[in-house]
C-alpha cells in the first residue's frame, strides 16, 4: 500500500527528481506552455503554484524561498515582474493541464502545461 507516499519519484534519486522540477519550472515560467509527460506535469502544477503565490508577497523571505527552490534560474525575475503581479487578485489555480495523445515511440501519455 501507498500510504502517505505522495512523492512522484519517476525511477530517479532525490536530488535528480529536484534539477528535474526546476529545470520544468523555469520553462514553464519563461515560456509559459510546456509539453511534457502526463504523470510529470501533474507533479509540476503544486510546485510551480507554490512558487507563484510566494512571489505574490514581494518581500525578502519569500524571493529567498523562491531562490531557494528554483536555484539560480532564470525565471525568477519574469515571475516577480510579470507573472505574480498577473495573478494579484487570484486566490489559486495559475496552471492547467491538457492531456493529449499518447507518444508514439514509447506510449507515454502527453499533456501541456500552462499557465492561466
Amino acid at each position: 500500500m501507498r500510504h502517505h507516499n505522495r512523492v512522484k519519484k519517476f525511477g530517479r534519486k532525490k536530488n535528480q527528481r529536484h534539477a528535474l522540477m526546476r529545470s520544468l519550472a523555469e520553462s514553464l515560467l519563461k515560456e509559459g506552455r510546456i509539453k511534457t509527460t502526463e504523470s510529470k506535469a501533474k507533479a509540476l502544477r503544486p510546485f510551480v503554484e507554490r512558487l507563484i503565490t510566494l512571489s505574490k508577497t514581494n518581500t525578502l523571505a519569500s524571493r529567498r524561498l523562491v531562490r531557494a527552490r528554483l536555484g539560480n534560474a532564470l525565471g525568477i525575475g519574469k515571475l516577480y515582474k510579470e507573472i505574480a503581479p498577473k495573478y494579484a487578485s487570484r486566490s489559486g489555480g495559475y496552471t492547467r493541464v491538457v492531456k493529449m495523445e499518447q507518444r508514439l515511440s514509447d506510449g507515454a501519455r502527453m499533456a501541456v502545461i500552462e499557465l492561466v
